[in-house]
């Protein structure tokens, strides 16, 4: 995760601000000395509100979040505030980069409120109400005591009791419906502002950020879930068929959708906590990244000065001294911070850090890994204008971070002396499990949710059809069902902390194509010829100077542009996913011949 840059800056209310009157003698020439005046603007409450931010993570008191809180409030007014000025130069012929730029402050924000100033209020407290509803919720079971999300998430994650994870399910969606009414006029509320922006809806607000009409994006998406739809079958009727061993077939069916509070997430959303039971017997690829890092006696430190490592082996220049005086690496004894992990450039130049309570375990190994990807990509768009400093599209950011964990392979090991040997291709599959039921598993969920969003938005889902489309939804394309039946007196969508929160969720979804396109198109200038799995770019300059050419663009370009720049083409294409998990992809089908697995729902 990382910091929200200056082109992104997400005012999730835009404040009223006076309507300009019609001015048809706009120039050309005022168009530019607005979008420069705009951008410096927002640099420097940029600024102040992450050095605001940083301090109120690193050490949290009242007034430090006030503080905070204060410098994000200007912040967003300075961008809403812009956002409506921009349309007085809308029709103007203008020079590309002045017309993106006006274009990108309209589409900064989340939710546009009405100009009516008592509308703008009533939403801005909605906004907020939703969130404390959803921040101060908990389920509390019969004479026990109240757990909140975090302590639910654990239990989910460990128990193999079907009616435990079904008291938690239920107690967990049980805090949604209050939100619901709320919800609604907050979408009316926000609708009638993105009108007056010049849009639809707000969905298609959202849908307009992504370069192309809002309906061309919708297909987009589409198409993208139909080329990796193949490996996701396989996948559920395997996991279904290994939980239908685990609890019976009272409990999960042999051919219809799986029961959404059986798959170890809250939400359903990723798989990987139920791995031990439908983990491969030849899986196991015979080493421990994290035995073998305590081994090594590797400290939080030394997990990041391998993560640097590996981009300065691209080519890429050493993190500035300031990022090693300046970075959380470990938590303080003497007082609480955020230990989410977290990379952010404070000054948009080359104030570098991360944030982190490093582990010394393999997964927080790729993390540093990731987290690393947000910095570099930082400061390769850092000489940018201002409102081009930010990624291609909000899918780009997530899916650098996470196409430099892809070359976290045997093979880098090895060169890293972890590993003597690399194992064979055939221990391959224990890896390949453990990441599908993240990576694949995810995807359906990673669309569906602005599906129903967008639907709801444009009217064609109205507030007494809530909860049937959002079940609708989750079976069509995730093939997962309520556990218990569920009424439109349920508001289960309000129990996904994006919903009430109005955080656009589809860079999720991209994030998780375009990573396996990068690594894919990397791997081949790179000149690897094993299985795209095993590839590392490690110590490729070719492969680390076509991803600083796509870096170093921001936010400058249209994405397609960015995307051509590793990829040779501006298309996403997703059956780089498939290529990725061939091999499981192979084994998954075998079983399911030879076990006689109904595939489908």
């Amino acid at each position: 995760m990382r910091r929200l840059a200056l082109a992104l800056v997400l005012a999730l209310i835009a404040f009223p601000v006076a309507s300009a009157p019609p001015t048809p003698a706009a120039t050309p020439a005022e168009a530019r000395a607005f979008v420069e005046g705009a951008e410096a603007k927002l640099l420097a409450l940029s600024v102040e509100a992450e050095r605001a931010t940083w301090v109120q993570e690193n050490f949290i008191t009242d007034d430090t979040e006030t503080i905070a809180a204060l410098a994000a409030e200007r912040r967003a007014a300075a961008a809403a505030g812009m956002a409506k000025q921009a349309t007085r130069f809308d029709g103007l012929a203008l020079p590309a980069d002045v017309a993106r730029k006006l274009e990108l402050l309209k589409l900064s924000l989340v939710l546009a409120a009405p100009a009516n100033p008592a509308e703008s209020a009533e939403l801005a407290r909605l906004a907020a109400g939703m969130n404390g509803t959803y921040g101060k919720g908990k389920y509390c079971p019969p004479g026990k005591e109240c757990l909140d999300l975090t302590a639910i998430d654990k239990r989910m994650a460990e128990s193999r009791d079907p009616k435990e994870l079904l008291e938690l399910w239920k107690g967990w969606h049980a805090i949604a419906p209050p939100m619901k009414n709320d919800f609604a006029r907050a979408v009316e509320l926000s609708n009638k502002g993105a009108r007056e922006l010049g849009f639809a809806d707000t969905g298609a607000m959202w849908r307009s950020k992504y370069d192309m009409p809002p309906e061309a994006f919708a297909k987009e998406v589409d198409r993208l879930f139909q080329q990796v739809r193949p490996l996701y079958l396989s996948l559920h009727a395997y996991v279904r068929f290994q939980l239908r061993k685990q609890y019976g077939d009272a409990v999960v069916p042999a051919t219809g959708p799986i029961p959404a509070h059986l798959l170890g997430n809250m939400w359903a959303q990723t798989w990987g906590n139920i791995y031990p039971l439908v983990a491969p017997k030849e899986g196991d690829p015979g080493y421990d990244v994290t035995v073998i890092l305590k081994e090594k006696k590797v400290d939080e430190k030394g997990m990041v000065r391998y993560g640097e490592g590996f981009f300065t082996s691209l080519g890429f220049a050493p993190l500035p001294a300031t990022f090693w005086e300046r970075s959380l690496f470990t938590k303080p004894r003497d007082r609480e911070v955020v230990c989410h992990a977290s990379a952010t450039d404070v000054d948009y130049v080359d104030d570098l850090r991360i944030k982190m309570c490093i582990a010394i375990t393999a997964e927080e190994f790729a993390v540093v890994h990731h987290e690393l990807g947000h910095n570099f990509y930082q400061r390769a768009y850092n000489k940018q204008p201002g409102l081009f400093r930010e990624s291609a599209n909000d899918g780009f950011h997530e899916a650098i971070g996470d196409t430099i964990a892809l070359s976290i392979t045997p093979g880098y090991l090895k060169k890293l002396g972890f590993i003597a040997a690399e194992p064979p291709a055939s221990k391959d599959l224990g890896l390949l499990m453990q990441m599908a039921l993240d990576k694949v598993a995810f995807l359906p969920f990673g669309l569906l949710i602005d599906r129903w969003r967008w639907k709801v938005y444009s009217g064609e889902v109205p507030p007494g059809k809530y909860n049937q489309a959002w079940w609708d939804l989750r079976l069509e394309y995730q093939g997962v069902a309520a556990p218990v039946a569920r009424t439109e007196a349920d508001f289960d969508a309000g129990a996904k902390y994006h919903v009430p929160a109005s955080v656009p969720y589809t860079r999720y979804f991209l994030a998780d194509i375009l990573q396996f396109q990068f690594h894919r198109d990397l791997a081949k200038t790179a000149g690897c010829t094993d299985a795209v799995n095993r590839c590392s770019v490690y110590g490729n300059k070719a492969a680390g100077k076509k991803l600083n050419d796509m870096l170093e663009m921001g936010m400058s370009k249209p994405w397609p542009e960015a995307l051509e720049k590793i990829s040779g083409t501006k298309t996403m294409d997703a059956t780089a996913v498939l290529d990725y998990f061939a091999p499981l992809q192979k084994w998954l089908d075998e079983q399911i011949r030879k076990e006689k697995i109904p595939v489908g729902w």
